[in-house]
């Protein structure tokens, strides 16, 4: 398990992960520049465990959901900050079977080359229930 879900009062599964995206270009100058946001998702429910269970550091992902909006704070230098956070309804998993091995050290731990989940709103996290998992 990479991250510990926790449940709400009335028994409700939350799990939190962050997701970065990057994109790089070259300048009018000629240098290679490159742009990373970061994203926390939320994961509700049986997502929520589903994430638990098979998501590791460093998983390539595609997470689907509702953009909520930004968190903005004063840091101790006095710079605005701003935290953006999805609330996720899918969390694809798009690693291959060979890149999640390889993330766990060779120690044989697996995911799904293209497995989606999702109920992050309700519902089952998977349509057909986790032995459906190709992983």
């Amino acid at each position: 398990m990479c991250f510990l879900p926790y449940y709400t009062p009335s028994g409700v599964a939350v799990t939190n992960f962050s997701v970065a995206t990057s994109r790089s270009w070259t300048g009018q100058d000629g240098q290679r520049q490159e742009k990373t946001v970061w994203f926390r998702v939320a994961a509700w429910r049986r997502l929520a465990e589903t994430c638990n269970q098979y998501l590791t550091k460093g998983q390539r992902v595609l997470v689907t959901g509702e953009l909520e909006e930004p968190t903005t704070w004063t840091d101790r230098e006095g710079n605005t900050r701003a935290s953006l956070e999805v609330t996720a309804q899918t969390v694809r998993f798009l690693n291959t079977r060979a890149e999640n091995e390889a993330l766990a050290g060779g120690w044989g731990q697996t995911g799904g080359q293209g497995a989606a989940v999702g109920g992050g709103s309700g519902g089952d996290a998977m349509a057909g229930g986790e032995e459906d998992i190709p992983f």
